[in-house]
């Protein structure tokens, strides 16, 4: 039943699905969500299922961990430069 969960393309065609739901609704948690399982994914495809053990808790972890590490890495690359603050000084509608 959890044989899918070791499929290289289920892993990336969830992580494409989130990539496009990041487009949909931008706030960047659903990128880092689809990096994580694009590297699950990758993992999978270049050393095979036993990688993880054929544990699907394993698994779970690593995707966890990879997704993170890209949240993490996403709000450090895009967050507004220190000191500075939108301002917003006029009505976008005039």
């Amino acid at each position: 039943m959890t044989e899918w969960v070791f499929n290289w393309w289920a892993w990336a065609i969830f992580a494409l699905a989130l990539v496009i739901l990041e487009i949909v609704a931008p706030a960047f948690v659903l990128l880092g969500f689809g990096i994580g399982a694009g590297v699950v994914s990758l993992l999978i495809l270049l050393m095979g299922p036993g990688v993880t053990g054929a544990s699907v808790p394993l698994l779970l972890a690593i995707f966890a961990a990879a997704s993170l590490v890209a949240w993490l890495g996403l709000r450090q690359m895009f967050k507004l430069p220190t000191g500075q603050v939108k301002n917003f000084d006029h009505d976008i509608n005039e």
